[in-house]
């Protein structure tokens, strides 16, 4: 059991350890991310029930609607109201870069709660995959959803409204894309490779942004 929970844990671990040293200007408090980390743990489980819940009784009766589209349309939904509602106004988050550790701490949560329980029904044998796609998707969904919300945190009313429309829907776009490569029967993995390779790109591309916005912060307040 102990080497499960390791195995599980440790990419949720390991890539929120590589986003958070990459801040290098501020020191966001670790309490605070955690708590965002347990908000999405602990939102694994009504989804997962919902999730059950609609595949048993049969909603959807196409299982691309069902599998592709409803399961990446609740989860990044989810994941984008609690960070509204829970972490947006809160004092703590009070620059650009928060956004992104924000997003990424929420997402991990849900992600290492749903690779336990996969990897509880199907072994250890499934940890390097995990790892590669659906451990590190979630961290870079949530990249973009912290990107766009530490934007329309600093900016002004009219591009505000448009970045945190755009903090759920981008996440949630690139979820629903993820989710129908696996659909492609036979071809799935020629496909998911460069898919991983430009969520990377894309992703690590608004940390750069994120952290150069940080930077221009810094740096207005100490000319006043």
């Amino acid at each position: 059991m102990f080497v499960l929970l390791s195995v599980s844990i440790a990419p949720a671990l390991a890539l929120f350890s590589y986003f958070y040293l990459r801040n290098q200007m501020a020191t966001e408090p670790r309490r605070t991310l955690f708590h965002t980390f347990l908000y999405g743990a602990i939102l694994t489980f009504p989804i997962l029930f919902l999730q059950y819940v609609i595949k048993e009784e049969q909603v959807f009766p196409n299982i691309i609607v069902q599998d592709v589209f409803f399961s990446g349309v609740v989860e990044e939904f989810f994941k984008w109201f609690i960070l509204m509602i829970a972490i947006y106004h809160h004092i703590e988050f009070d620059d650009p870069y928060d956004g992104v550790l924000y997003g990424v701490s929420i997402s991990l949560g849900f992600a290492t709660v749903e690779n336990i329980l996969y990897m509880l029904s199907f072994g250890v044998d499934t940890a390097f995959m995990r790892a590669l796609m659906p451990v590190s998707s979630h961290a870079l969904f949530g990249v973009v959803m912290g990107y766009y919300l530490g934007r329309a945190k600093f900016s002004k009313e009219d591009l505000s409204i448009q970045c945190r429309i755009l903090a759920l829907f981008a996440p949630l776009i690139l979820h629903i894309i993820y989710n129908f490569i696996f659909t492609i029967e036979g071809k799935w993995t020629y496909i998911m490779i460069p898919f991983m390779l430009f969520l990377w790109w894309f992703a690590l591309r608004k940390v750069k942004i994120a952290h150069q916005h940080l930077v221009q912060m810094l740096f207005a307040e100490k000319k006043i």
